[in-house]
């Protein structure tokens, strides 16, 4: 019995390390396109002189610090109970300087009247952040549910409202290009700002991943 029990524990391990070592690639490769989205964006927002294209550019910024973050809580033990809620509450300050940031700009362009500049290569990269991004999050999901990890579940949230703000910038750009409707993208921008601030007060709070346990 006792050897059954040691094989068990065995396998669990073997099993924890693998998908910890999942978790890792997923944010690896969540940091690497937030990386590139950073660079596109704000380049492209700056050569368009688009405060939305900028906007996007920062959010990413802020999507690879959540990133970041979820490697240091990856890097230890699964168990780490201590180190998974300094996690969750950082990544939880993440959304709310998400939402800060994306509040600011939204009235910052309503107030000033800032129009969404058309911009191919802005186009083309909210996009492909509409298809990476979803499936990102789900597989971001499915493993934080096998590790029980609370802070990788609030991640892969965020990493669900890059899609939303992408589907916003797109969404802004094409209104404003069809109808004239300049304001679009920053009222739509800033319906997601309590949203977003939810998500962070639940992470803040550990209200988060309910089928994790």
């Amino acid at each position: 019995m006792k050897g059954t029990d040691s094989h068990c524990s065995c396998d669990c391990n073997v099993s924890r390390a693998s998908n910890a070592h999942a978790g890792r690639r997923l944010e690896h490769i969540t940091l690497g396109w937030n990386l590139i989205e950073a660079i596109v964006a704000g380049g492209a927002g700056f050569a368009a002189s688009s405060i939305a294209l900028i906007g996007f550019g920062a959010d990413s910024v802020i999507e690879c610090l959540s990133g970041a973050i979820l490697l240091w809580r990856l890097q230890a033990h699964e168990s780490d109970e201590q180190r998974e809620r300094l996690a969750l509450k950082l990544v939880g300050f993440s959304f709310l300087l998400l939402a800060a940031y994306v509040a600011f700009d939204a009235t910052k362009s309503l107030i000033g009247r800032e129009l969404p500049e058309t911009s191919p290569v802005g186009i083309v990269i909210s996009v492909l952040s509409l298809i990476v991004m979803p499936l990102l999050a789900r597989a971001k999901r499915r493993v934080a549910a096998l590790l029980e990890s609370r802070a990788l579940d609030a991640d892969s949230r965020q990493t669900s409202l890059c899609a939303y703000l992408s589907a916003i910038l797109l969404g802004g750009l094409v209104l404003n290009a069809l109808f004239g409707w300049w304001w679009a993208d920053p009222v739509a921008a800033i319906i997601m700002v309590p949203i977003i601030v939810r998500e962070g007060i639940d992470a803040l709070r550990g209200d988060v991943c309910s089928d994790c346990h």
